[in-house]
């Protein structure tokens, strides 16, 4: 009769690196799961002997990490990938996204098109994402089933759509959504403000009231482009991060997407105020935003994650990229090839952007009593040898296509790169009837 402990699964790994402690790699690791909770990271000698799994996964030329966290998508714009390309935001939103989007989008289209980044992300790591779209129960419905971890954005804009009629049409869905899912153990809710030109003072001062008393975070679009800051100085007589401080909304639980043009006095103001930052680096550079001064920022201690923006705009939901992309901007904008090494990077990608959401706690990195929330990466592929150091193989030479397996709350949702709880058949089928429906408007709608 055997002594050894029984739980749910084992995973052994040529390489373990568990983003805490920093700057760690364990080799020939294990991690035992029960539950869904990573019950202990040992070698896997010890491990064969002290445990009795119910399955085991041997990964002999992987690295494990932690699920990437996605801090900023608009998941269902998957079905406008490739729309509008190489314009400018604000004739882009203007002219393009915002006309097809009145036209197109409803529950159905959120759905379908968050279930196919889903797919997508699943795909290439990702375990967790924050999202800002509208009919947000969609977006609720695609994450729950495909199993992964999401924080749904509340949005919030000053003007109707076919979602909600006005701002506190926008508020009580998207409260009353919350109250729905607010015992699924893989969804939280951020309040999703669009933009400071979206969004009025008085809508401001509604959502910090709920944020204060749901301790909910705030996702916003913030300090994107000069025509931004243009906009709020004519508007306002001041810049928007002036405002939102003004307003009550800079704080710990402020997520502030994109951040490209700032001063040293509102990069020290973030600082002060604990805010994070969602740094999308392909979306800046896809739509000549601009260069966010990202070593300024984690110089001054801001907690800063990665995101991926939507597919409109960069065209892939690809973390991979943008961790490399984060990386070699950094070194080529401080003049420094040390600036964010790529341990760093990695942080930004699963802890920072957990901690961000407040979900730092049960996810992020791999550590015993967090979720099992994991990908494993195959180092076997030729373009990965010979590999002195699988930290910085993951920032500057693998990529998505790399990710073998994940797991979410120790459920796996793709083995051997075959997802499990999607149909791809069906996310392509669907794709091609959006895609019909979009290409045989589109001309009479631009």
């Amino acid at each position: 009769m055997s002594n050894r402990e029984e739980i749910d699964t084992l995973i052994e790994a040529k390489w373990i690196i568990p983003v805490e402690p920093a700057e760690i790699v364990l080799n020939q690791h294990a991690i035992a799961i029960d539950h869904g909770i990573i019950k202990n990271i040992l070698p896997i000698a010890e491990a064969s002997q002290r445990y009795q799994p119910q399955q085991t996964f041997t990964l002999n030329d992987h690295a494990l990490i932690p699920g990437l966290v996605n801090l900023h998508t608009h998941a269902a714009m998957t079905l406008l990938r490739g729309l509008a390309d190489d314009l400018p935001l604000m004739e882009w939103l203007n002219k393009h996204i915002w006309p097809a989007e009145n036209q197109y989008v409803n529950a159905q289209f959120v759905l379908d098109g968050t279930r196919l980044a889903c797919a997508e992300m699943i795909k290439g790591g990702i375990t967790c994402f924050n999202d800002m779209y509208f009919f947000p129960e969609s977006c609720a419905q695609a994450a729950a089933s495909s199993g992964m971890r999401a924080a749904i954005g509340m949005i919030v804009i000053d003007f109707p759509t076919t979602y909600a009629s006005d701002a506190d049409d926008y508020l009580a869905k998207g409260l009353e959504l919350r109250d729905k899912y607010q015992h699924n153990p893989l969804l939280s809710f951020c309040f999703a403000p669009h933009a400071p030109y979206t969004v009025s003072d008085k809508t401001f001062n509604s959502i910090l009231t709920y944020a204060e008393q749901l301790d909910a975070a705030i996702h916003i679009h913030l300090h994107e482009t000069q025509d931004e800051i243009r906009i709020s100085m004519e508007s306002s007589g001041v810049r928007p991060i002036e405002r939102m401080q003004q307003l009550g909304l800079l704080s710990p639980n402020l997520i502030a997407v994109h951040m490209v043009h700032l001063t040293d006095h509102e990069i020290k103001l973030l600082h002060q105020y604990n805010c994070s930052i969602a740094h999308c680096p392909s979306s800046n550079m896809k739509l000549a935003s601009g260069f966010a001064p990202i070593s300024s920022l984690v110089n001054q201690g801001v907690n800063v994650g990665l995101g991926t923006d939507g597919a409109a705009s960069n065209n892939r939901l690809d973390m991979f990229e943008e961790m490399r992309l984060a990386a070699l901007l950094a070194k080529a904008n401080s003049g420094r090839a040390d600036a964010l090494p790529a341990h760093q990077v990695l942080r930004m990608a699963t802890l920072n952007g957990a901690n961000a959401l407040g979900l730092g706690e049960s996810t992020g990195s791999l550590t015993v009593g967090k979720a099992a929330d994991i990908a494993a990466i195959d180092f076997s592929h030729l373009n990965l040898t010979p590999c002195y150091d699988p930290v910085s193989h993951l920032i500057y030479a693998a990529s998505r296509e790399h990710v073998s397996h994940v797991w979410v709350n120790g459920r796996i949702l793709l083995e051997d790169k075959e997802l499990t709880t999607l149909n791809e058949a069906e996310l392509h089928y669907r794709a091609a009837m959006w895609q019909e429906r979009i290409t045989a408007t589109s001309q009479q709608l631009f």
